[in-house]
């Protein structure tokens, strides 16, 4: 006896890409300074020494802003960034290139062991995908730390 099987659905899976504004309008960043100047204007400022939060900053190839993403909020001790997550979104949006941000609620701009791990990690990722890795900004209302100007990177 052959048994039927029963039809079930499938998710349609679309892929498109479309930017509504003129690229050369967009800020160019060419150094982390940039970077901050312009993360500093987007950050609820209200929440930097409350909830640790990370964000990446995507760009193109020739380091135009194409937007900055809200990839997780966490506690005051740490927040979960997903490989997966940012790498999708870096995809979707055609980026070539990332800048990796988050900030530490307590003040200290020092990165952490975790902080180290999860920066090879996505530049191991970004190898696999041809997307740069550029760098790591943690930050704080009254400054950053850069892990490209420190050649961590």
């Amino acid at each position: 006896m052959v048994q039927e099987q029963t039809p079930f659905k499938l998710a349609e899976v679309e892929v498109s890409y479309k930017s509504n504004y003129n690229i050369t309008e967009r800020p160019k960043i060419n150094s982390s300074q940039d970077a901050y100047r312009i993360l500093i204007l987007h950050w609820q400022l209200g929440r930097i020494e409350l909830l640790e939060e990370f964000k990446v900053i995507l760009l193109n190839t020739s380091n135009r802003l194409l937007g900055i993403v809200d990839i997780s909020v966490g506690g005051v001790q740490g927040t979960l960034a997903d490989p997966k997550i940012i790498f999708s979104v870096a995809l979707k949006t055609n980026s070539s290139k990332l800048i990796l941000v988050h900030n530490h609620p307590s003040g200290n701009l020092n990165p952490s062991d975790a902080d180290k791990r999860l920066t090879k990690k996505l530049i191991d990722g970004g190898k696999l995908l041809d997307i740069e890795v550029c760098d790591h900004l943690i930050i704080h209302e009254n400054g950053y730390f850069s892990m490209a100007d420190e050649v961590m990177i």
